[in-house]
């Protein structure tokens, strides 16, 4: 398959071969270079043979591809395939974290893959699919930047004040070299050209990697267009100079608002512009929209090498600063959306409500576009439009969540006509949020605000909103890792820190009030871990650079309060007197007075909360017990991340063994002459066993197959080399991974019992003298565990330490 009739190409594409034009070599040199597998895929956009959002997406999904035609050993089941295929694209995203694009395409080819596995037991079929879809992205990705071209010109032309040709102005490179062929904004460009429509093309050097000067004025003079090379810090005095009509640039990412990220070097020329009364335009595909952010602020930039800046030729030369100066060295930067005139798109012209400074880009996705792209493509749409921006938080009930809806029309359609039928039920039985199921006609989904107190404690404890926001993001993220486990979300508005997702249908129940009613549920263990396994290691040092994982770190740091509120009620106020704290009275004040007075025991809390303050492992759900998760006999999914911060790996896997463990406990509080329940005891302490074991497993699965991708910085390969020096890594590092998860569960176990919020479990025990005899079971079995846990070296010698306390 060709990549079309055009006369310069960045991918040279035919099935089983993958050739990339080394763009580092341009202008002085042409040459490809051979890409045999997505390892070689994951280094061309990390070392910039390949740049640009568009082509990096179909560079990193045809990459795949070549490796997928070429194996020699192929898959042999589904899961091998699919494994084999959803791993590699996790790890090519990590190549280049800030453009969408790349984490559109993938997610949009584990979805397809996914869903052919639906539908055949052929694992070779699988990828085929994968193939078919890759190639098929190339060629809409033609399709698109012709598309993008027309409109532009036509936008251009039509809005300009002068008669006759135009003169442009443009950044860094946006043609044949930054897509699969035509390009974006410099497709714009020769679309004008080619209708006979342009004077002139001024195009920036682009430092410091020079994209302007090396690659936009080699593709220009190459289609012979009439073009002029200037300096970056020329922009502003050539568009006050009244040569320019108009500029256009391309774009990395743009936020629901329309804040847009590209080139550093972008929101100087649309200051200008704006300054200068000049047009500025993006120009992009709708995949470059993530409609997850609400606005720029949550894009992570990436920051080159400061030798770029140090350094003649981007780096490659000789020195010419000062050894010693400190380099700031930013790759992108955030251009607002009031300084953007309209979005060229391949569906057409986004533009501004009229008075608004931000676009409605959720109002064009659902005019222009809706119809053909399923919620998967469409990502999580949040709506900020104009009138958001000036409403003010306030707390919705049944009956303003109905008017809110209506100012959403992508909602609105959701639930379907008439408005009559329309249902709101709240549902929520949490500590924080207020939570509603909203019915309608055609579908139902799940409304969750966050309100700016802690919900089950009332005004006194003010709590910041903003927890909505690191949910939503987080539920992306991990829904991204493992979509099969992650309810999927539709709408965020963070000025009403409301979330609107997936409604989980009956017969899903939270698995809390499953265990209660003594359910049995077969695939607990392999989805738990499933979703422990890939949430965890994907965002780990094991998987990540540390520039991507410094950023991500950086921004849930902003989740402070909610932190801050898991180190109160956790590791400080079980362990001495505070109004937050509640128990079983009379029944329990001596243990309580024990465990105040157990002074090893404090030791051993102030080792995990030092764990839990300042080990930044991965991005962790950060309350995963057994509310937090809704089942099915089949179906197992996570919810409420709103907790979720760069922590320890140990604390959600504990969070969950943990509330296993309570359920354990509580289970003699819920017997009756039908049931003993002790049948049930054995599964959940099987359950217990097997949900940490496939989880160790899956983990040093996922670690053994990635490991040689280099995409992690924890354990270089090339410092691990034998199999022997990499076997005993993962035998320490799991260790501590074990260690940890037996403590912050017992650190679990002791504050649903003695601390501010209990659970249902044993709650629903009315005898309180029955419930107080679980629940000094489960307390003394907590203090055992924490305190043997760096001993305790298998989770087999776990629970017979926990069974000692039966007997």
């Amino acid at each position: 398959m060709a990549a079309g009739e055009v006369g310069l190409q960045a991918i040279r594409y035919s099935r089983g071969r993958l050739q990339l034009l080394d763009q580092r070599k341009l202008p002085l040199e042409t040459i490809y270079i051979d890409v045999y597998d997505s390892s070689g895929g994951w280094h061309a956009i990390q070392d910039m043979v390949v740049r640009g959002a568009p082509a990096i997406a179909i560079a990193a999904a045809l990459s795949l591809a070549v490796e997928a035609v070429n194996l020699e050993t192929k898959p042999t089941s589904l899961d091998e395939a699919l494994h084999f295929l959803h791993t590699r694209l996790d790890h090519l995203v990590t190549s280049r974290p800030t453009a969408v694009n790349l984490l559109d395409a993938a997610t949009k080819l584990k979805n397809k893959t996914s869903d052919a596995a639906l539908r055949t037991s052929n694992a070779a079929e699988i990828l085929v699919v994968y193939v078919d879809a890759a190639e098929a992205m190339l060629a809409a990705d033609i399709a698109s930047n012709k598309a993008i071209g027309d409109y532009g010109a036509d936008l251009i032309s039509g809005q300009s004040k002068r008669d006759g040709k135009l003169s442009v102005l443009t950044h860094c490179n946006t043609g044949s070299l930054a897509t699969a062929a035509y390009g974006t904004a410099l497709g714009v460009i020769r679309s004008l050209n080619l209708q006979g429509k342009l004077n002139t093309v001024y195009c920036t050097e682009t430092r410091p990697f020079n994209q302007g000067s090396r690659l936009t004025a080699y593709e220009l003079v190459y289609e012979k267009i009439p073009a002029v090379l200037i300096a970056d810090s020329a922009a502003a005095a050539l568009q006050s100079s009244g040569k320019i009509d108009a500029v256009v640039v391309g774009a990395d990412r743009i936020a629901s608002n329309g804040d847009t990220a590209n080139k550093i070097g972008t929101y100087n020329l649309a200051l200008a512009a704006f300054h200068h009364g000049i047009p500025f335009y993006v120009a992009a595909p709708l995949t470059s929209i993530d409609t997850a952010l609400s606005s720029g602020d949550s894009i992570v930039i990436e920051e080159r090498s400061s030798k770029e800046l140090t350094h003649s030729h981007a780096g490659h030369g000789p020195q010419v600063a000062a050894s010693g100066i400190s380099v700031w060295n930013p790759a992108f930067d955030i251009t607002p959306a009031k300084l953007i005139t309209a979005i060229i798109t391949d569906k057409g012209i986004i533009t501004k409500p009229e008075g608004s400074l931000v676009f409605d880009i959720l109002g064009f996705l659902n005019a222009h576009v809706v119809s053909n792209i399923s919620n998967g493509d469409l990502n999580c749409r949040q709506e900020e439009s104009g009138s958001d921006h000036d409403e003010k938080f306030y707390i919705l009930n049944s009956a303003t969540i109905i008017q809110y809806i209506k100012k959403h029309s992508s909602l609105a359609s959701k639930l379907g006509s008439p408005e009559s039928d329309w249902k709101v039920q709240e549902v929520g039985d949490g500590n924080l949020n207020f939570v509603y199921i909203v019915e309608g006609t055609a579908a139902s989904f799940v409304l969750k605000q966050a309100v700016p107190y802690v919900r089950c404690v009332g005004e006194s404890w003010p709590m910041t909103p903003d927890r909505a926001y690191f949910e939503a993001i987080t539920l992306k993220k991990h829904g991204a890792l493992c979509p099969q486990h992650v309810p999927e979300i539709y709408h965020f508005d963070r000025t009403m820190s409301a979330i609107v997702m997936q409604y989980l249908e009956p017969p899903h129940i939270i698995l809390r009030k499953g265990f209660i009613k003594g359910i049995y549920y077969p695939c607990l263990a392999e989805h738990m871990s499933e979703y422990m396994a890939r949430t965890l290691f994907f965002t780990s040092l094991l998987a990540i650079s540390t520039t991507t994982h410094r950023s991500a770190v950086a921004e849930f740091c902003g989740n402070v309060q909610l932190c801050r509120l898991t180190e109160q009620v956790i590791f400080t106020e079980p362990y001495m007197e505070s109004s937050n704290n509640r128990w079983t009275s009379p029944q329990l004040d001596e243990d309580v007075r024990a465990l105040r007075d157990d002074e090893i025991l404090k030791v051993e809390v102030a080792g995990l909360k030092a764990k839990f303050c300042e080990n930044s492992q991965a991005l962790i759900h950060g309350d995963l017990h057994t509310g937090s998760v809704m089942v099915t006999l089949s179906s197992t999914k996570v919810i409420d991340p709103e907790f979720a911060f760069y922590g320890p790996i140990g604390f959600d896997v504990g969070a969950f063994l943990g509330n296993l463990l309570l359920a354990y406990f509580s289970q003699d509080g819920h017997a009756d002459e039908h049931n003993d329940r002790q049948e049930y005891k054995k599964w959940l302490l099987a359950t217990i066993e097997e949900t940490w074991n496939k989880f160790s497993c899956k983990f040093l699965a996922l670690w053994t197959s990635n490991w040689d991708l280099s995409a992690g910085d924890a354990f270089h390969p090339d410092v691990y080399r034998s199999s022997t020096v990499r076997i005993a890594a993962q035998e320490y590092f799991m260790k501590g991974i074990f260690a940890d998860s037996l403590g912050f569960a017992a650190a679990k176990m002791i504050r649903r019992i003695v601390g501010i919020a209990h659970v249902e479990d044993l709650e629903s025990i009315k005898n309180p003298d029955l419930r107080a005899k679980c629940e000094r079971k489960a307390l003394h079995a907590a203090k055992k565990l924490m305190k043997a846990r760096m001993s305790v070296l298998s989770i087999n010698q776990a629970l017979e330490l926990i069974n000692s306390e039966l007997s």
